[in-house]
């Protein structure tokens, strides 16, 4: 079955923000994520803790608390964020709906949180410089 909940988007959109706002060195409240993506804070709140869970976040406690990424955006790829919130991509899927999830593996595995901050910079127009 291919199956994407509303969970995945969010988190997607959610560490793409903590990227551009602190990636792996500046934690960021997940409260101020959610109001700058509009996604309602309990909600971001629960998805983090599984991410936290899994490995993918940090959490800090503290007035300059909040949660940074444990790798480099560019290491995480949208299909490992989907597949920690959603399980596995396509599982049990056959003929042609097996073939649409291995289409939509490829390409999730094939971007990464950066990609997505990148992205959306070029549709706002924005001009990224790497150093």
């Amino acid at each position: 079955m291919i199956s994407i909940t509303a969970k995945s988007p969010y988190a997607v959109q959610a560490l793409t923000e903590l990227g551009r706002a602190g990636g792996v060195t500046t934690p960021v409240p997940v409260a101020e994520l959610a109001r700058r993506r509009d996604i309602p804070g309990q909600f971001l709140e629960q998805l983090f803790a599984t991410l936290r869970r899994a490995g993918l976040l940090r959490s800090q406690r503290g007035v300059h608390g909040g949660y940074v990424l444990t790798r480099d955006a560019r290491e995480i790829t949208v299909l490992e964020v989907v597949e920690m919130l959603d399980g596995p991509l396509g599982q049990d899927s056959t003929g042609v709906f097996a073939e649409v999830a291995e289409a939509a593996r490829a390409v999730l595995a094939g971007t990464t949180i950066q990609d997505v901050i990148d992205r959306e910079a070029r549709e706002q127009g924005q001009t990224m410089y790497w150093i």
